[in-house]
């Protein structure tokens, strides 16, 4: 598998410019390609010098994995399945947008979502999300228990988890609502009125095992006019901040528009009020089409310093092959923006 090569000049180096409590972080280029096929909706686990990247179901493969000693050169580990068996709340298709987190009990936790054995009230297939654990970050991972964690059918489906655990050592999964499943039509099945909405949810769990639920889901954003059918693909980080209540500003990743086309964005949303917001939304996306070159770079997971990002990005106009790529951030805490910049050709 061909794979390409970041220089080394990419790499995130963290400067300081303001005390610790305003980090700034030191402005790097969005790298070229990482992983040179089909690697979509990536994520990411850092232990030491050993990073293991996993994606959405391709290959055959319901999560394929990558390797890397220095998260600049990746290798697709061929063949090797980090989730060969799916809960038996799934049919096993369509398993999408793995993450991965430790927990207090020392397991790894791998989140996915998968299409699942029940439908919607109206009869469609729908995804549930769920966990399966490991004792290394690589796997395989074995689901947990015989239920899904969400599913949300009513409402079409529940997709895209992505684990946080804040300061105090709360954990908490943040993922989508499917409601562009329930749509009339159209892009990615919701721009024909009446128009779904696609919330962002936020579920609290026992940061012990990282799966039992505390309490009910928080909806902490939706979509709106300028995103067209959907938003989807959180990614949830915070950084300390004097200015923000209880000292930590939070940053809320996610893409709007739909996948397959050219609208498709990664954009973010600040709180400076707490995990569960109000979130207010940039007033611009972090990269578009044209944004160095990418096509349609969205499904970002940001690593919890908010240093290092993985994404995806087309591998020319069509999202049949959607090849992984990565970058480094600057954060703005005191004006709540984020930027990314590029000094290369895709």
């Amino acid at each position: 598998m061909l794979i390409s090569l970041i220089t080394s000049a990419l790499l995130p180096l963290i400067a300081l410019a303001a005390p610790l409590t305003e980090r700034d972080i030191e402005e790097r280029s969005i790298s070229g390609v990482i992983i040179d096929s089909d690697f979509p909706d990536p994520t990411w686990y850092q232990v030491g010098d050993s990073y293991w990247a996993f994606s959405t179901t391709s290959g055959g493969l319901h999560v394929p994995m990558a390797t890397s000693s220095d998260f600049n050169t990746w290798t697709r580990v061929s063949g090797y399945d980090a989730l060969p068996t799916v809960g038996a709340w799934s049919t096993g298709n369509d398993v999408w947008a793995p993450d991965v987190v430790r927990v207090g009990n020392g397991f790894y936790i791998m989140y996915y979502s998968a299409e699942s054995t029940s439908k919607t009230p109206t009869g469609k297939s729908a995804h549930c999300f769920g966990a399966a654990w490991s004792t290394t970050p690589q796997g395989p991972y074995t689901p947990i228990g015989d239920d899904a964690i969400q599913c949300h059918l009513d409402q079409g489906g529940a997709i895209d988890p992505a684990g946080f655990q804040d300061h105090t050592g709360r954990q908490f999964i943040v993922y989508k609502i499917d409601g562009n499943n329930m749509g009339n039509g159209g892009s990615c099945n919701n721009d024909v009125a009446p128009i779904h909405s696609t919330p962002l949810m936020l579920q609290e769990v026992d940061p012990k095992d990282g799966y039992s639920r505390i309490g009910d889901p928080v909806q902490i954003l939706d979509r709106g006019d300028a995103d067209g059918p959907l938003i989807e693909a959180p990614s949830l980080l915070h950084l300390p901040s004097s200015s923000a209540a209880g000292g930590y500003i939070y940053y809320l990743f996610f893409s709007s528009n739909c996948y397959s086309g050219g609208l498709y964005d990664t954009s973010y949303a600040t709180s400076v009020n707490g995990v569960t917001g109000p979130y207010v939304k940039s007033s611009a996306p972090l990269m578009v089409t044209g944004t160095a070159g990418l096509y349609s770079p969205g499904g970002a997971d940001v690593e919890p310093g908010g240093y290092r990002v993985m994404f995806h990005a087309d591998q020319a106009t069509s999202a049949a092959v959607r090849v992984a790529r990565a970058g480094t951030l600057t954060f703005d805490v005191g004006a709540r923006t984020v930027s990314i910049e590029s000094d290369e050709s895709p």
